[in-house]
C-alpha cells in the first residue's frame, strides 16, 4: 500500500521508495568531479595544442595531436565509450606520419592496421551482442588465449626478418610490439578482459623505444596508456559481475 510521502506498506511496516539522501549526495558528487575533470582535461588539451603550435613545446604538431587524440581514445575504451574508435582512427593518421619519420616502420603501418582494426571494433562493440546487441565485456576462451600466444611468436619472427630487411630501427623490439599490440586490439575489439593485459605489456616495451628513439612526448602519452589500462583493467573487471 502506497502513502502520499513516497512510502510503501506492507504487513504493517513502512519502506520508503526514495534515494537516501547520502547516497544521492554522493551520486551529484561523482557526477560534478566527473564533469570538473573533462573541462580540465579539454583545457589542458587545448593548451597542449596551442604551445605547440606556438612553438612553446620542443614537440612537433603531430606528436602533439597524437598524444591528445591517443590519451582521449584510452580513457573512452576505459569507459566502454563507443567515441574512442573514431578518436582512435585520428591517432592512428596522425601517428602514421609520426613514426614513419622516425624510421619505426613496424608502427607506422600498424597504424594502417589499426585504422581498419578500429572500423570492426567500431561494428562489433555495437552489434557484436546476442541478436545483433551491443557487444558485452567478457573473459577471452582458452583457445583464443592461446591462439593469441601463437600468433605474437609467430608474427613477431615474421615482422622481424621483414624490418631487417628495410633496415629498420630497432627490428626485434618493434616487430614483437607490433604484434603484441596487434593482438590487444583485436582483443578488445571483442570486448574481452584480457586485452588490458597485453596492452600493459606492449606499453612497457614501447615507453623504453620511444625514449631510445628521441621521441619523449610520446614516450610520456604511453605511460599515460600504461596508468589508463590499470583503470580500463578495474573497470572492467566490475563491468563482468554487473
Amino acid at each position: 500500500m502506497s502513502g502520499d510521502d513516497g512510502t510503501n506498506r506492507t504487513n504493517g511496516t513502512y519502506r520508503t521508495n526514495r534515494t537516501p539522501p547520502a547516497r544521492q549526495s554522493c551520486w551529484f558528487t561523482l557526477l560534478r568531479v566527473r564533469k570538473l575533470f573533462y573541462a580540465v582535461a579539454v583545457v589542458v588539451s587545448v593548451a597542449l595544442i596551442a604551445a605547440s603550435w606556438l612553438k612553446w613545446l620542443p614537440f612537433s604538431l603531430t606528436e602533439t595531436f597524437g598524444f591528445v587524440t591517443g590519451a582521449w581514445c584510452v580513457y573512452f575504451v576505459t569507459a566502454q565509450n563507443i567515441w574512442n574508435f573514431p578518436l582512435g582512427i585520428a591517432n592512428n593518421v596522425l601517428f602514421f606520419f609520426l613514426f614513419y619519420r622516425s624510421a619505426i616502420y613496424g608502427d607506422a603501418w600498424l597504424q594502417v592496421i589499426y585504422l581498419i582494426l578500429n572500423a570492426h571494433g567500431w561494428y562489433w562493440w555495437l552489434r557484436g551482442g546476442e541478436e545483433h546487441t551491443e557487444r558485452r565485456v567478457s573473459k577471452a576462451p582458452l583457445v583464443v588465449l592461446v591462439a593469441t600466444a601463437v600468433g605474437v611468436i609467430a608474427g613477431t619472427w615474421v615482422l622481424e626478418a621483414i624490418l631487417r630487411a628495410v633496415s629498420g630501427a630497432a627490428p626485434l623490439i618493434d616487430a614483437f610490439t607490433t604484434t603484441l599490440s596487434l593482438a590487444a586490439q583485436v582483443l578488445m575489439n571483442y570486448k574481452y578482459l584480457e586485452n588490458w593485459y597485453v596492452w600493459i605489456a606492449a606499453d612497457i616495451i614501447y615507453i623504453y623505444l620511444y625514449i631510445t628513439r628521441g621521441l619523449q612526448l610520446t614516450a610520456v602519452l604511453y605511460f599515460i596508456f600504461m596508468g589508463l589500462c590499470v583503470i580500463g583493467l578495474v573497470r572492467w573487471r566490475k563491468a563482468l559481475t554487473i
